[in-house]
């Protein structure tokens, strides 16, 4: 049995320095109070950036440490969203290039998902075919698209070229809508608290809009467990039987769209993700770190997993991954 880890990042300091130059005013890179080296966005940090992020040498001394065979990297959060679309599409260019570059490097150790300037559909579908013929074997999204949801008619042909070509997605959050009016910046409650509103709406958003009827073919990975769906599954049912806006679209229960999706383990409790396996089943639930993060945690997350029954664990850290990407 191997692990394959699919919720793990990297960048580039190309990509940071570019971020830096053009992301303003919205994302910042300053240290916080604590003196970390940080991305912010309005004001709030949601991320703070450790060296491992661009260093793949330490990256493959930390998996074989873990007992990790494969991962499978992306681009986290502002990815390629900022600036106008020459500048979108350049920043997506130089992270996929990396990327693609260390998968040829370590074909065994690496593989990656594309990120793509979602606001420019015709520039994102270009990106698309190009860096799947280069090797990616999925897409990478942020749970909302510098402010617009998945679900937006603008994004529509392209996620028509993703379902076309059943690639897996991994819905990754960022700082959601709202972020000042929430007061995130205190205590810094974007990772904890922030990241799983951003996935939590984002989902749920597009089974109630029909979203997963329109694109059947697609393999959504709702990051961090979901956040806070698999809690949340019994009220979603309850809201669809008795408020009649949460069935103007959809006529089965949103559970059953749950089924249909897909989990990492970047839950932080055992607890958390039996849940995760209960809801979404054990065929649903794939391995993933969110290594290098400060938060991430290769080996605590492989320990929660290989504390679930033994065929169980074995689909979530290998088997289930395997058969979504095809590898």
């Amino acid at each position: 049995m191997a692990v394959i880890d699919v919720h793990t990042h990297m960048l580039t300091r190309e990509y940071l320095d570019y971020l830096t130059q053009y992301g303003g005013p919205k994302y910042e890179c300053k240290p916080t109070r604590a003196g970390q080296e940080s991305i912010y966005m309005q004001g709030a940090p949601f991320m703070t950036l450790m060296p491992e992020m661009w260093d793949y040498d330490a990256r493959i001394r930390d998996m074989d440490a873990a007992g990790v065979d494969l991962a499978i990297v992306s681009l986290t959060c502002p990815n390629a969203y900022f600036g106008d679309e020459q500048i979108s599409a350049t920043a997506a260019t130089m992270v996929n290039d990396s990327m693609a570059e260390q998968q040829r490097a370590r074909p065994d150790r690496i593989g990656w998902f594309t990120s793509l300037p979602w606001q420019y559909a015709n520039r994102a579908i270009a990106e698309l075919e190009r860096t799947i013929a280069d090797g990616a074997i999925g897409v990478m999204v942020i749970a909302n698209i510098d402010g617009m949801n998945l679900t937006h008619p603008d994004f529509a042909p392209v996620w028509k070229a993703i379902d076309d070509r059943s690639l897996p997605v991994l819905v990754h959050p960022t700082a959601p809508l709202g972020t000042p009016d929430m007061s995130l910046d205190e205590y810094g409650l974007v990772p904890p608290i922030g990241f799983m509103i951003d996935t939590t709406l984002a989902v749920s958003r597009m089974i109630l809009n029909g979203f997963f009827d329109r694109y059947p073919n697609l393999k959504i990975i709702a990051s961090h467990g979901g956040g806070t769906l698999p809690y949340l599954a019994g009220r979603l049912d309850r809201c669809h039987e008795m408020i009649p806006a949460c069935a103007d679209v959809i006529k089965e229960k949103p559970s059953t769209y749950l089924e249909r999706i897909y989990y990492d383990s970047v839950v932080y409790s055992q607890g958390a993700l039996n849940l995760c396996v209960d809801v979404a089943g054990p065929d649903n639930v794939l391995y993933g770190s969110d290594y290098p993060h400060n938060i991430g945690d290769m080996a605590g997350c492989l320990s929660r997993v290989n504390a679930l029954a033994p065929d169980v664990a074995r689909r979530v850290s290998d088997a289930n991954a395997r058969r979504i990407f095809g590898i």
